[in-house]
């Protein structure tokens, strides 16, 4: 990660940037919104009015000075001045930056702590890398310091420090879901979060054999057709004082075939980021460890691939859950809501949760609802979607609610089982309606989220790089800072 420090003597030298603010009233131009060498400063004037420069959030407009001192400005547009604004600003600076080994930031006196949580967020996740192979040299990041010209503070400080944990966790749940699945497998999973696990985390693993015993026949069915097992990865967080115990679930399946219902090749290419919602539960609740928060959080994420083979579960089959609730199996390409009925319902039966939270990347219909960047949200209480919406619009990952519509709750039921694991359509609607099945007592404290399209990013946006984008990990910690 780019090292970012706050400096208030910071020399004006090489290649530094400028925020400029909105434009008022008739003017074109934008404001600049810190101070600059006197020379400077007339000619970034004139140059913002020559090029029309608003100060859009995100517009960045290059000034060169050569053999003069700062050798080029950037001039970087913050919009309204929000966190988002300055999010942006970060993020097309680390792009703008990309080939300069440091950069200078200037900020105004007053910046305040959610401008710098912005500006930091922007530039550390607009800058992430992933490759399998090593870069080209032409194509590297070069961008190694940013240094922020304002006075430090400990409050400025927290509000940095706090910044880099969540934009570090975010990075690593974009690490896990990049990766491709030939390495992905997931034992391969669980390793990697006992690597990152710190101090106050505990780690579970339940293995196949245990699974089996222990009645998780949702996990063992969809894992059955693959020589690498199914694993459930549970983390706890469980500080001195939480009076709030809230369980994440999230779906982990590391590879998805579709199983013997098995998908067009075209639908395949990017089966390795369903994993996407365990890779954010387990991002989040690593940062929230990080951080200190005095909310107990449990992580769950059942991990399995979903392949062909002799041993592959069947359509017609059915399925005995956790629980003892059992779901004829209508479509083996339904199996993110097998998965995670299963870890729902040993949630609820084993650690009794004030609150129940699953996210998902579960079906191509949010997309159709949605678009590729919002999530569909779904919960029969007020105050947790009004929770998580403000969180998610706070952090850039913005949720919309969806209806659990009654209408469809019948068709969800089988004639020769409890549940029909493919209800058909409204898709989305008949998964979450599924979902709230396993939610027994805590339906009413429970929440779906399915982020199936904004977990992937087809091309570098705001502070987002192509591929995977950690989606959920900071909605979460936002939320779960409210917890208490």
């Amino acid at each position: 990660m780019i090292s970012i420090r706050l400096d208030g003597a910071a020399e004006l030298a090489g290649t530094v940037a400028c925020p400029v603010g909105t434009a008022e009233g008739e003017s074109a131009a934008g404001t600049p919104l810190a101070v600059l060498p006197s020379d400077a400063a007339a000619e970034v004037a004139a140059f913002l009015a020559a090029t029309e420069h608003k100060g859009s959030a995100g517009a960045v407009q290059t000034l060169p000075r050569p053999l003069r001192e700062p050798s080029k400005v950037l001039l970087a547009g913050i919009g309204s001045g929000d966190e988002a604004g300055w999010r942006a600003a970060g993020a097309a600076l680390a792009r703008a930056a990309a080939k300069e080994t440091s950069l200078t930031v200037l900020a105004p006196a007053d910046l305040t702590d959610a401008a710098l949580r912005g500006l930091a967020e922007g530039l550390w996740l607009a800058s992430y890398r992933f490759r399998v192979s090593e870069e080209k040299p032409e194509a590297a990041l070069k961008l190694a310091e940013v240094v922020i010209a304002v006075a430090a503070s400990p409050e400025r400080e927290d509000a940095l420090a706090e910044t880099r944990t969540v934009a570090a966790h975010t990075r690593f749940a974009r690490d896990l879901t990049n990766t491709p699945s030939l390495t992905k497998t997931p034992d391969w999973f669980v390793q990697q979060v006992r690597e990152r696990a710190g101090d106050g985390v505990t780690v579970t693993v339940r293995e196949r054999e245990q699974l089996e015993a222990e009645g998780f026949g949702g996990i063992v069915a969809v894992g059955g057709g693959s020589v690498n097992e199914p694993r459930l990865l549970e983390l706890a967080w469980s500080p001195e004082g939480a009076t709030k115990h809230v369980v994440l679930v999230g779906k982990g399946i590391t590879y998805d075939t579709g199983g013997i219902d098995i998908k067009p090749n075209d639908a395949m290419q990017l089966m390795r980021k369903d994993m996407g919602g365990a890779a954010a539960v387990v991002g989040a609740l690593l940062a929230v460890a990080e951080l200190g928060l005095p909310v107990r959080v449990t992580a769950l994420a059942p991990l399995a691939e979903n392949m062909v083979s002799g041993s592959s579960w069947r359509s017609g089959d059915v399925v005995t859950h956790y629980g003892g609730l059992t779901s004829e199996v209508r479509s083996t390409d339904a199996e993110g809501r097998v998965v995670l009925g299963d870890a729902m319902a040993y949630a609820v039966a084993n650690l009794a949760p004030d609150l129940l939270i699953d996210l998902a990347t579960l079906t191509g219909a949010s997309r159709i609802a949605l678009g590729k960047k919002t999530a569909a949200l779904f919960s029969g209480n007020e105050a947790l979607i009004d929770g998580f919406t403000a969180a998610g619009a706070a952090a850039g990952e913005p949720l919309w609610r969806l209806p659990l519509a009654e209408e469809y709750a019948g068709d969800v039921s089988s004639d020769i089982a409890d549940l029909d694991n493919a209800a058909g359509n409204p898709g989305t609607i008949t998964a979450a309606l599924y979902l709230r099945e396993f939610a027994g007592s805590l339906r009413d404290r429970w929440v779906h989220i399915d982020m199936s399209s904004p977990a992937w990013s087809a091309a570098p946006d705001g502070e987002l790089t192509k591929g995977a984008t950690g989606w959920g990990v900071r909605t979460l910690v936002r939320w779960l800072s409210t917890v208490s």
